[in-house]
């Protein structure tokens, strides 16, 4: 059931994703690249172009991630279960001139605990990633530690998995808002996240910071508003 409302909701926000939410988006893009040592991989040479670094971007939709990225990547891959997220995301690549190959999403689900390796994603297109990435996607997803072990499972040996979501919150009242019934999480502590990331195989060097984003939802029943802090978290495939 989530699955479909993840979908369905997401769906219906993709042609104005963006711009509703480009001040904050901004800041993302500007607190991810500030922190390209403390993600640690062995970026390409902005400069130069020298370097080979491919990243997966999951549950990328409009590709906020994927855009901060991309000019220390050679290409970014994203997969997304909304297609409209995704038609969204190739609209803004193919805006900035960037090619399939430099930068392109597909609709589809890594998931499934029935599927582990979904046919359309199976070749060798979808493996030996550098970085895998989700980006404020964890608490819509039903197991999060199944996400981080499938994310992993497509790394090369000594690859970065990269997490960015809330630190525990209380929950959002407004149950009326279509988003309150896609979120299965209310956030997570770093000893929770450590903890998928080992068990994940992608523990070692782990390392989690808060950044200068916050989101913040207030309701007529709790106008105190609910404040959503941002971490991002890393760790190297063992």
């Amino acid at each position: 059931m989530a699955l479909e409302q993840n979908k369905e909701y997401f769906n219906n926000e993709a042609a104005a994703y963006d711009a509703k939410h480009a001040k904050t988006l901004d800041r993302i893009v500007e607190e991810i690249r500030a922190r390209l040592d403390f993600i640690g991989v062995d970026w390409v040479d902005e400069d130069t172009g020298a370097g080979n670094v491919r990243l997966l971007d999951y549950a990328c939709g409009t590709g906020v991630v994927s855009r901060a990225l991309a000019p220390y990547t050679t290409q970014c891959v994203g997969i997304d279960l909304s297609e409209n997220m995704v038609a969204q995301y190739n609209a803004r690549a193919e805006n900035q001139g960037l090619a399939r190959d430099e930068m392109y999403a597909y609709q589809g689900n890594l998931l499934d605990p029935n599927d582990p390796d979904p046919r359309e994603f199976s070749s060798f297109d979808f493996q030996l990633f550098d970085i895998a990435v989700v980006g404020l996607g964890f608490h819509h997803f039903d197991d999060p530690a199944l996400a981080a072990k499938r994310l992993v499972e497509r790394l090369r040996p000594g690859g970065v998995l990269l997490i960015l979501d809330f630190l525990p919150h209380g929950k959002i009242a407004d149950d009326s808002h279509a988003a309150s019934h896609t979120i299965t999480h209310h956030g997570f502590s770093e000893e929770q996240i450590k903890k998928i990331f080992e068990d994940a195989g992608a523990g070692q060097d782990f390392a989690l910071e808060t950044i200068g984003v916050a989101f913040n939802k207030a309701t007529e029943e709790r106008p105190e508003e609910v404040r959503r802090q941002v971490f991002i978290a890393r760790g190297t495939k063992d």
